[in-house]
């Protein structure tokens, strides 16, 4: 960061510092998907009451409504947060983080909400068009992250057409589209997510697939071209905005989502869950070059199922969500299909230690009759269904987020409503929820909170499938930090 900084924007000077100063969260704004595609109001933001001093504690207390069919919104971010922290003296204003982004990788619009003037009511004030992202040759918005300059950025998955593209969207500050953001012939094949890290001149970005693929459910076939669907890394130079290495990441890799560095900005070192066979390779910068390496450092096998075809196949683990406390010492990791959340110490990031798995649903529940589970390398038994405030856990732990002190993990059950119903039709009828994990922050390990549970079953319009959670002030995932050299 710039020695000349006098001012101080959004969020924290350091991640320690949120982890250390920042508020317990009081409000959880939900990414919430609408099942049916015929209901007019359509997708929403849900505002989740989670301070337990309130008389509304896990109580749904708002919906913002986009009032458009067929969205699918995903995920969220802002227009500013803690890589806005250090403000130039120059700087003409300073930065606020006031308006939380929500792009909808079916309908390729982007609703940008403000969340100041009643941060229990978030209200929709300017909606961008799908045909401002077409005209630039991009569609599937996905990841959005502010940047220090005051744009915001959001990356792509496809074209105008819905081939497989990555990319990315730049809008200024009042969500102006400026034009895509990589420069040079060399494009990516695919996208997904994305993180930066200026101070080793970097970013890093996933990928998932062609968005007229994966928009019809997963298909096995999908896979024959892989130029359509994700097995790679990609490494940008953040000065030039150009794409200089790509790392395949084989058969083990293949759909590589979620990707972080680690929080420390001086650590050019991080991790990507690649859902389909649940692996998670660790990569990091080589010693004598801007080059990057890769390796796996999590496998976790997948089990030999019948779900009642009366053939048994492969079941990957289908790891979703990746997730590291503020300090770098814990990683969580989701596997949507098997039905546990993991927690592993990363203290030594190449050999991550198991040290917290916990069952909340899945594919494989002992009380599924027509499931039989023919070879697990892993469990001896099947886990059996669980129960929180009588509501039986249906689904698998999907997206999670991690509170600024790493005490407690929300953890929600929708992937992709598409998918939803391919894999999980039963909590698509009846709803999805949101759980919370206690965690031990010194020792390790984690426990399901018996107390919590936010239940989508009995929503204004019909069951709703939340996914993305976000807290106000920012959280373990929408904040990037800056090396401050002041």
């Amino acid at each position: 960061m710039s020695k000349n900084s006098c001012c101080r924007g959004p969020g924290y000077a350091t991640p320690l510092d949120a982890m250390k100063s920042g508020p317990r969260e009081k409000l959880l704004y939900t990414v919430t998907v609408q099942p049916n595609l015929d209901e007019p109001h359509g997708d929403y933001l849900s505002t989740i009451d989670v301070d337990p001093e309130s008389p509304t504690y896990c109580q749904i207390i708002h919906r913002t409504f986009t009032n458009r069919k067929g969205d699918e919104l995903h995920h969220s971010g802002w227009n500013a947060c803690s890589s806005c922290y250090y403000v130039d003296q120059n700087a003409k204003s300073i930065p606020k983080r006031d308006r939380l982004v929500l792009p909808a990788i079916n309908s390729d619009f982007i609703y940008i909400l403000d969340v100041v003037k009643d941060p229990r009511k978030p209200e929709i004030i300017k909606v961008i068009d799908g045909d401002v992202l077409k005209s630039h040759n991009v569609t599937g918005p996905h990841t959005t992250h502010c940047l220090a300059n005051g744009n915001i950025m959001i990356s792509v998955m496809g074209d105008a057409q819905g081939n497989a593209k990555g990319d990315f969207i730049l809008f200024d500050s009042d969500f102006n589209c400026i034009g895509t953001w990589t420069k040079g012939e060399k494009k990516a094949l695919c996208g997904y997510d994305f993180w930066y890290q200026p101070h080793f001149d970097v970013m890093v970005a996933s990928e998932w697939g062609a968005p007229n693929k994966f928009r019809r459910g997963w298909q096995s076939g999908d896979l024959d071209d892989m130029t359509q669907y994700g097995c790679r890394i990609n490494f940008y130079k953040w000065s030039t905005q150009t794409l200089y290495q790509t790392i395949d990441l084989g058969t083990d890799g293949i759909t590589p989502l979620e990707i972080r560095f680690l929080h420390d900005p001086k650590r050019a070192e991080g991790f990507v869950g690649c859902a389909l066979n649940a692996k998670v390779f660790y990569f990091k910068k080589k010693s004598d070059s801007d080059e990057f390496e890769a390796k796996k450092v999590i496998d976790i096998p997948g089990k030999l199922v019948d779900t009642g075809s009366g053939t048994a196949e492969n079941m990957g683990g289908m790891i979703s969500d990746i997730i590291i406390s503020l300090d770098d010492k814990f990683l969580y990791v989701n596997c949507w299909r098997h039905g546990d959340v993991r927690q592993y110490d990363i203290s030594d990031p190449e050999n991550p230690k198991l040290t917290g798995q916990l069952f909340l649903g899945g594919a494989i529940c002992s009380d599924l009759p027509n499931v039989v589970v023919k070879e697990d390398k892993e469990l001896k038994e099947r886990p059996p269904a669980r129960y929180v405030k009588g509501h039986r856990l249906e689904g698998g732990p999907q997206m999670m987020q991690l509170s600024l002190d790493g005490k407690r993990l929300y953890v929600s059950t929708s992937l992709y409503s598409p998918w939803d119903k391919q894999f999980y039709p039963q909590m698509v009828s009846k709803g999805g929820h949101i759980c919370l994990i206690d965690v031990d922050t010194v020792n390790g390990g984690i426990s399901l909170n018996e107390n919590f549970f936010v239940d989508f079953a009995n929503e204004p319009y019909g069951p709703g499938l939340p996914h993305e959670m976000r807290y106000p002030g920012g959280d373990c995932t929408s904040d990037i930090w800056l090396a401050n050299d002041a």
